[in-house]
């Protein structure tokens, strides 16, 4: 009979330790403390992908940063298109903003245009437009800085031209198939500048600046085509774009006090159609650009 109550007495201890939330909890370490649980695995799959991206991350800005290497860039699988497509536009950065060669002047981006009536309208600095977006602002947005590069490119791709092409560019090719017209009349003027010095050996085809120009043509003439659209409307039919670039006062200059910029480096090209991209929004761009630029307008 007592060992009956004594069974009865164990197993109710046993039911009280099962409902007893304090006798589930975990089993303690060396040091008495609970050992911690372990983590899911969605936890460790989600730190794990974490860790890879963060690592790639690194790995990209570093190759895109660092001085250009084609072999040290191929370790990425495709190379250089790769590195392009993920750091552009958001990442992008160099170490120009450092010695030797820190940025030491200023782009502009003006576009006007020739409306339906036969007006022509007057310049609009792009570039004014898109820095009053990011003055002042703690969280400025990448839109502020768009003009900026896209005249930097520009007039890269421009002065990378033999001195004839560039007089070519100043023409006006605001006609549909500008783009074939336009490579053919840069290709004509190749070697000709060299030929007028008496050069002795002809030049060779500078084929690849050439796409890049026309490339930075086209680039440059859909954004301009879409500030005008915002600007003046639907009644836009032709655009022109202007790039400069303003250096700063000298470095050894700095202490005087009537020092001032150089003149600006300014490329003219002529008119040019309309370009609409696959995929750009004119309405969501022209939200943002006409409201800010009716703001600095007052």
């Amino acid at each position: 009979m007592a060992s009956k109550n004594v069974k009865r007495g164990n197993s109710a201890a046993s039911e009280a330790r099962a409902e007893d939330p304090a006798s589930r909890a975990p089993s303690a370490g060396a040091d008495g403390a609970p050992a911690p649980p372990r983590p899911r695995a969605w936890v460790r799959l989600a730190a794990l992908a974490a860790t890879l991206l963060t690592a790639w991350h690194i790995l990209a800005s570093f190759l895109w940063i660092a001085p250009f290497s084609a072999n040290a860039r191929e370790i990425v699988p495709g190379g250089q298109q790769t590195l392009s497509a993920y750091m552009l536009p958001f990442f992008g950065q160099s170490w120009s903003v450092f010695a030797p060669e820190p940025i030491n002047g200023d782009y502009h981006f003006n576009v006007r245009a020739i409306l339906s009536d036969g007006t022509e309208t007057g310049w609009v600095s792009a570039t004014d437009v898109e820095l009053s977006m990011i003055r002042y602002n703690l969280f400025p947005p990448r839109a502020g800085i768009q003009s900026t590069e896209l005249a930097s490119a520009y007039k890269g791709a421009f002065d990378a031209l033999e001195p004839l092409q560039r007089t070519v560019v100043g023409g006006n090719f605001a006609i549909d198939g500008w783009e074939p017209g336009l490579r053919a009349a840069l290709e004509s003027q190749i070697g000709k500048g060299a030929e007028a010095e008496g050069a002795d050996e002809p030049a060779k085809p500078n084929t690849e600046e050439i796409d890049e120009l026309i490339a930075e043509e086209r680039r440059a003439s859909a954004y301009a085509t879409q500030v005008a659209r915002a600007v003046w409307g639907a009644d836009v039919e032709q655009v022109q774009f202007r790039v400069s670039r303003q250096n700063i006062i000298p470095f050894a200059e700095r202490h005087d006090p009537h020092a001032e910029r150089p003149e600006p480096s300014v490329v003219l090209p002529g008119w040019r159609p309309l370009i609409v991209e696959e995929g750009q929004n004119d309405g969501n761009f022209a939200d943002v650009f006409r409201r800010q630029y009716e703001r600095i307008s007052r």
